[in-house]
């Protein structure tokens, strides 16, 4: 290893089942029997010391009852992708520091693999997401990329209560439908339970708020507050 560039090194872990721990069913997670094993497949695992890391492992398949035969439940693994979930979790956190492109050349993989790891994590993310105690929220336009067209314009929704402050969806173009769409995103107990509501003054978001009065009625009934600068 001496003298070889960190590119050309690798560092590669072999994972052995354990014979005291029952296989799961990967859509149930129920222990199920065996059925059989499947060829040894990697898996990229965060850099250690800066260094490619891989897990290797023969997944196997077991007799589910109710789902039939299906790979097992392996907990670093979603599905067919070919990095974990740790990984998938480390690229999309160094992804919102760095480009994209740059963070794919930090750590020796591909765009596409950060590109998928975003789309993961964020999906990860929603998935998981409480929305109690939202009370306010904002509504505004977003310009991007190129020109003026409807397009190059997106509807952003994001909370604004003084213990939070995050961003609760995002739709292309800034239209009636756009923001209907977001609200609905919601539910109907979340925007039934705004206090404020803090408007970017584009008409078609205002008259959203005239034309559906049972979406927005806490928000602009006579002991709330509406609020557009």
């Amino acid at each position: 290893m001496h003298g070889l560039p960190r590119e050309a090194l690798s560092i590669v872990i072999t994972v052995e089942p354990h014979a005291g721990i029952h296989r799961r069913c990967s859509r149930c997670q129920r222990p199920a029997p065996g059925y059989d094993c499947l060829p040894q497949r990697r898996w990229r695992f965060v850099p250690l010391w800066g260094i490619a890391t891989y897990f290797c492992y023969a997944p196997r398949r077991v007799a589910c009852a109710q789902h039939g035969i299906v790979v097992e439940h392996i907990p670093w693994s979603d599905g067919k992708r070919p990095v974990t979930c740790a990984m998938m979790g480390f690229l999309a956190r160094w992804a919102r520091r760095l480009s994209w492109r740059e963070t794919a050349r930090t750590f020796q993989t591909s765009w596409e693999s950060v590109y998928r790891s975003v789309g993961w994590f964020v999906g990860w993310g929603l998935a998981h997401r409480q929305l109690h105690g939202v009370e306010s929220i904002g509504v505004d336009e977003i310009h991007w990329g190129r020109g003026l067209r409807a397009d190059n314009f997106l509807t952003v929704i994001y909370q604004i209560d003084a213990g939070c402050r995050r961003l609760l969806w995002v739709g292309r173009r800034r239209s009636q439908a756009t923001l209907r769409r977001g609200l609905q995103s919601l539910g109907t107990e979340v925007v039934q339970g705004l206090r404020f509501v803090c408007s970017d003054m584009w008409k078609p978001y205002l008259q959203v708020n005239g034309e559906e009065p049972t979406m927005w009625r806490r928000a602009s009934g006579a002991n709330k507050s509406a609020v557009t600068p």
